[in-house]
């Protein structure tokens, strides 16, 4: 886990709060749409198999609408005129600003390695962790200063519930299931939870961004936030575990060892052939 506590912003966030905010809720949904789209024809059921690759598709889908959100502020204001694919495949790892949680493999705590096997524990449980978070949020940025955030978040809400659906019904049938299922969510949720500090951990980007009115300070969505996550737990028979000492720092740029071999795999043929079109 990343321990640092820089708060610098990445590179090609630095230039305003606005586009730094955009940019770092892209970042999330594709980050981990790509992790969740590594199931495709590897999920444990056809139906699962389909369903990740659904939801990988919703959030790769909102990282799109985001990006070319941050290209016309970019380019509102003087910056270089770019696409979503320039965010998305021309950036270095110390430009996204993703949470850490976001871009850690499937193998969890229980793997010998982190190019282990894929425990379905540990993607069902950070998906309830991440849609958890974004019900919340995207609802309040319906009411953004921002027109087209307010009318991205919109839609992107009905994908979280939906998301935060699938992944509440699944933990609980883990954890409230057998001996085997049981211990491998709480070792996933063991494993998982300490990464959901940097989700609440204030800078100077949202104190901006709040002040603006654009978005709310995520700090104030906690308490929702815990109590939607404690009723599934509850139900699940699962229990959280003790909070965090240390808050991982991706939304800052400073990513976890498994951020470099994921960009490496999403975006080798871009880089290998620029401009391309198919």
């Amino acid at each position: 886990m990343t321990t640092t506590t820089t708060t610098m912003p990445p590179k090609s966030a630095a230039a305003s709060p606005h586009l730094s905010y955009v940019l770092r809720l892209a970042d999330n949904a594709l980050i981990l749409g790509q992790r969740n789209s590594e199931w495709c024809g590897q999920g444990p059921a056809l139906e699962e198999d389909i369903a990740l690759a659904n939801m990988s598709l919703d959030l790769i889908g909102q990282a799109r609408l985001l990006y070319s959100h941050a290209a016309a502020l970019e380019e509102a204001a003087g910056g270089a005129r770019k696409t979503e694919d320039s965010y998305a495949y021309f950036r270095t790892e110390r430009e996204f600003a993703n949470y850490t949680l976001t871009e850690l493999p499937h193998a969890g705590s229980l793997a010998a390695t982190a190019r282990s096997g894929r425990d379905y524990a540990v993607t069902i449980t950070r998906n309830f962790l991440y849609a958890a978070l974004m019900r919340h949020l995207w609802a309040a940025l319906q009411s953004s200063a921002d027109p087209q955030l307010a009318a991205i978040a919109a839609k992107s809400l009905k994908e979280a519930r939906y998301h935060l659906q699938h992944a509440g019904e699944w933990l609980v049938r883990f954890g409230d299931g057998t001996g085997e299922s049981h211990r491998r969510a709480q070792a996933a949720l063991d494993y998982l939870m300490p990464y959901t500090a940097e989700f609440f951990a204030a800078d100077a980007v949202e104190a901006a961004i709040a002040a603006a009115g654009i978005g709310p300070l995520t700090a104030d969505l906690q308490p929702a936030w815990q109590e939607d996550v404690a009723a599934t737990l509850a139900e699940a028979t699962l229990a959280a575990p003790a909070p965090a000492r240390h808050v991982t720092t991706g939304k800052h740029g400073e990513h976890s060892e498994h951020m470099g071999y994921l960009l490496a795999e999403m975006q080798s043929l871009a880089r290998q052939h620029p401009g391309a079109t198919w």
